[in-house]
């Protein structure tokens, strides 16, 4: 399985700290956050990542190199500018998709958690599979609801809904490069093509209860800092 991480971002709310500093490389329990995303895939055995960068890319890359002091392989797409999320995906996809229109996993990079990646279904069915969590303080509304049964751990394939009780897109997805096939290049965001899987009954997912932070404020980084240093 290949995985992308998203990290073209501007980062605007995590400002002044990222104004010479992307947010992937900002520091958090000794290391780069997006280094924290690059270990656990490789500790999934997931070892093809593509990155995309924009703001400040080059110190991206030049951090990062080619992926080898992790054990993995990374490629960088570069933005001109950023694309948001379906659009730097479908500028990604010569190295994303395959004849198989197999899954991959995509991560935001502005996001921390502690799901164990190594357990997400291989081939899902529909065009997207979403982990959801717990709403957080700052998205009391959610986004998504799960129909249909679940384990015992509140896990497994489930339908998913634009109505119920809604829980909040983690930012951890397998999505198939079929989803994009009628996008065209340019900046375009990822949640109308995905409301629009839902609504044709092609997409899954699942609640994960587990610790998970989206690491978008000066505050939220400290937290996390806090969290993993306890």
């Amino acid at each position: 399985m290949r995985a992308m991480i998203l990290a073209a971002g501007l980062g605007t709310r995590m400002r002044p700290l990222t104004d010479c500093c992307p947010k992937p490389l900002l520091p958090v329990a000794g290391k780069p956050l997006v280094v924290h995303h690059i270990e656990r895939l490789a500790e999934a055995g997931i070892t093809d990542i593509i990155i995309n960068v924009s703001h400040l890319g080059e110190q991206i890359t030049a951090a990062l190199g080619d992926g080898s002091r992790w054990g993995v392989a990374i490629t960088f797409c570069r933005e001109a500018e950023p694309l948001e999320t379906a659009g730097g995906i479908v500028n990604a996809l010569p190295w994303l998709a395959d004849d198989d229109d197999r899954p991959f996993l995509l991560l935001n990079g502005d996001i921390w958690c502690d799901y164990p990646l190594a357990e997400l279904p291989q081939s899902p069915d529909g065009y997207a599979h979403l982990v959801l969590v717990d709403n957080p303080d700052h998205n009391p509304s959610g986004d998504f609801s799960l129909v249909g049964a679940l384990d015992g751990n509140n896990r497994g394939l489930s339908a998913l809904s634009l109505s119920g009780e809604l829980l909040t897109f983690s930012g951890i997805s397998l999505l198939r490069p079929s989803l994009f096939s009628a996008c065209v290049a340019g900046k375009q965001p990822l949640a109308p093509l995905l409301r629009s899987a839902i609504e044709q009954g092609q997409a899954s997912g699942e609640h994960y209860r587990g610790y998970w932070i989206d690491v978008g404020t000066p505050a939220r980084l400290a937290e996390l800092e806090q969290y993993l240093n306890s």
